[in-house]
């Protein structure tokens, strides 16, 4: 990979990591489910250009931004607003590269191998061994809450796998467009609180769902979607576990995260079984039968 790539997938990888931080700071203010009203209104009105009609895709389109949109993404809010840390949020979001996996098995026909099995073991093992944390545990309703943003994510990536020929920023602004009267109405619905959330936000509030919609979606994704077209996707995709790992020392730096041993063995386990998941099966050398 070049220097300048490298470059760009450590500043997706910074991008992803203050996200965690900047949700974490913004629910804590804003209700979850306005707070992600908030970051996909500025990301459609970003995004307007792109909000293109698709003939013939149209109905997936609409079921990726359903899922990951709505259903993904408020789960994550709701679960960094119910968590009592950022460490155990940040790497069990992890988890839905081995849910990718599995969903790949049943509605792709992909087969596993031991090794990949292992990952998946691995990974879930680790999100069970983080349960155990004292901080954690006594929010295991979190940890719920980002399980299924986790199996939310994994369901719309086997969904973008079969939706070739939508450009990222396209796709994301039909996320914002069904997205944001969604979470709205949800939060109208569901919370309470909205109008003297906003009454009462600064500057630096409004600024923390800005930052998720340019941050993490049109920078992060933006990044990864350019480098998935020059490089292998197994070759990007370990390079993107570095987001949890920053996002783990931000809130130990930033937030006054105290991991303890269990949280830091149960993030390896996780961090090695998702990096198994990603990476491909090395190939047996191909011998000259006539040697």
């Amino acid at each position: 990979m070049k220097p300048g790539d490298l470059l760009l997938a450590l500043l997706a990888n910074a991008a992803w990591s203050v996200n965690f931080l900047a949700g974490k700071a913004g629910v804590e203010h804003f209700p979850p489910l306005l707070f992600s009203a908030l970051r996909f209104t500025v990301l459609l009105l970003l995004l307007l250009p792109w909000l293109r009609w698709q003939p013939g895709k149209m109905r997936q389109v609409l079921q990726i931004s359903g899922v990951l949109g709505v259903l993904h993404f408020s789960l994550i809010f709701i679960g960094l607003d119910a968590s009592g840390d950022i460490a155990s949020v940040a790497i069990a979001a992890q988890l839905y590269v081995p849910f990718s996996a599995l969903l790949a098995v049943v509605w792709l026909g992909e087969r596993l191998d031991r090794r990949r099995v292992a990952g998946i073991t691995a990974a879930f093992a680790g999100v069970l061994v983080i349960g155990l944390d004292p901080t954690v545990f006594a929010h295991l309703d979190a940890l719920a809450w980002i399980v299924g943003a986790a199996l939310a994510m994994a369901v719309a990536t086997i969904l973008m796998r079969r939706l070739p020929g939508v450009g990222v920023f396209t796709l994301q602004a039909w996320i914002g467009a069904v997205a944001t009267p969604s979470l709205l109405l949800m939060s109208l619905l569901l919370e309470q609180g909205q109008v003297e959330a906003l009454h009462t936000a600064g500057w630096f509030d409004f600024a923390l769902p800005v930052y998720s919609a340019i941050g993490a979606s049109l920078v992060g994704h933006g990044i990864v979607y350019h480098l998935l077209t020059r490089y292998p996707v197994s070759l990007i995709t370990p390079l993107l576990l570095l987001a949890p790992v920053l996002a783990v020392l931000l809130g130990v730096l930033f937030w006054g995260d105290q991991p303890t041993w269990k949280l830091l063995l149960g993030g390896l386990m996780t961090l090695i079984g998702v990096a198994i998941v990603t990476t491909k099966t090395p190939k047996p050398p191909v011998t000259d039968p006539s040697l």
